[in-house]
C-alpha cells in the first residue's frame, strides 16, 4: 500500500485538565471518521498541558512554596502510560483504524517528560519518544529524554518518526532520524510563528519525507470563560499554524491559521523515491569519508544496580 491520508488535528489543552482535554479530542471523532486519516498527528503536550507563561515560582538560587504547589498540580495533571487516557486513545485509534501520534506530559517516577506517543489500531501504544532537550525554562519541569526513545516505526504507509517542537532545530537529531529511514515525519509543537512553518518545509525538503506539524490552538483561559487550574492562569495565546508538507517542501495542507481545525492531505510513498533521486541526505549525498555521526541509544537510568554475587562453589 503506497497511498495514505495524513492528517493533523489543531486543538488545545483544556485549562481545567486532562479529563476535559480528552473529552475535546473524543468530540472530534465523527469529523475524524469522515476524514478517514491513516495517520493522525496531534500537538505537543496536548494531554497534560503546556504551561506557557508560568514560572513555577523559580528564582535563581531558590524556589517559592507556591511554585512547588503549581508543580504538584501540573504533576497530577500528567498521564501514566498505562492510565485510562491512553486506553481511551487506543480505543479511538482502533475505532478509526488510524495510527495516532500525539504529545503528552508523561509521568516517569517523580519526573515529568514531554513525550510523543505512537498508538496503532491493532496494538495500542507501540512506542514513545521523550523530548531530548527541553527548551529554555521547560527544563524546570521536564526531564531530558535519552537515545533509547528515538523510534521510527513501520507501517503500511511508510516509516513514521517524531520530533517534538524545537528538537526539529537539532541537525544531528534530524540526521539520525533520516538514517533510520523516516518517511513520515511527525512534529507535535506549540510553536506558532511563521518561521516555524519555514522550518517544517525545510525538513520535509531536506529529509525528502512527508511531514505533518500539529500545533496547539490555545486561547487564554479568560477567553474561554473558565478559570485555569493554578499553573495555567497566566497562559498566553498559542495560535496554531498546523501544516502538512511534501518531500520537495511543498505545502499540501494548511497552514491552519485560526481556531481548532483538522487538515489532511493524500500522500503517496512512491513520491519519495522520485524526490530522493537527486538528494538522499544519508545516501548518495552524504560524505562518510569526511563526516561521521555516532548515536548512543543506551537507556540512561539515574541508578543502575550491578550484581557482584559469586556463584556457589557447590553449584
Amino acid at each position: 500500500m503506497t497511498k495514505a491520508t495524513l492528517a493533523a488535528l489543531q486543538i488545545g489543552s483544556h485549562p481545567q485538565g486532562k479529563t476535559e482535554t480528552l473529552a475535546k479530542i473524543l468530540a472530534f471523532e465523527s469529523e475524524l471518521s469522515a476524514a478517514s486519516p491513516d495517520i493522525l498527528v496531534m500537538p505537543e503536550a496536548l494531554l497534560g498541558g503546556y504551561p506557557k507563561g508560568s514560572d513555577f515560582g523559580t528564582r535563581l538560587g531558590y524556589r517559592l512554596p507556591e511554585g512547588r504547589e503549581d508543580f504538584a498540580r501540573y504533576y497530577n495533571n500528567a498521564v501514566d502510560l498505562d492510565g485510562p487516557e491512553i486506553a481511551e486513545l487506543s480505543d479511538l485509534s482502533k475505532r478509526l483504524g488510524t495510527i495516532i501520534v500525539l504529545g503528552v506530559i508523561e509521568r516517569g517516577g517523580n519526573s515529568l517528560y514531554c513525550t510523543a506517543l505512537f498508538i496503532a489500531p491493532d496494538d495500542g501504544l507501540v512506542a514513545k519518544h521523550r523530548k531530548l532537550m527541553p527548551t529554555g525554562a521547560e527544563r524546570l519541569i521536564w526531564g531530558l529524554g535519552d537515545g533509547s526513545t528515538m523510534p521510527v516505526i513501520d507501517s503500511d504507509f511508510g516509516r513514521i518518526g517524531a520530533a517534538i517542537c524545537w528538537e526539529n532545530h537539532m541537525p544531528l537529531f534530524r540526521a539520525a532520524m533520516y538514517a533510520k529511514g523516516v518517511d513520515i515525519w511527525c512534529a507535535p509543537t506549540v510553536d506558532h510563528r511563521d518561521v516555524w512553518q519555514a522550518t517544517m518545509r525545510h525538513i520535509a525538503h531536506e529529509g525528502r519525507c512527508f511531514l505533518a506539524s500539529a500545533c496547539q490552538f490555545q486561547p487564554s483561559p479568560e477567553a474561554l470563560g473558565v478559570k485555569a487550574d493554578g499553573w495555567g492562569e497566566t497562559r498566553d495565546l498559542i495560535s496554531g499554524g498546523s501544516l502538512i508538507a511534501g518531500p520537495l517542501g511543498d505545502v499540501l495542507a494548511g497552514p491552519a491559521e485560526t481556531g481548532e481545525a483538522l487538515i489532511k492531505a493524500e500522500i503517496d510513498r512512491e513520491e519519495l523515491t522520485r524526490a530522493r533521486y537527486d538528494f538522499d541526505v544519508v545516501g548518495h549525498y552524504s560524505r562518510p569519508d569526511i563526516f561521521e555521526l555516532r548515536v548512543d541509544e543506551t537507556p540512561r537510568a539515574g541508578v543502575q544496580f550491578v550484581s557482584n554475587a559469586q556463584s556457589d562453589p557447590a553449584d
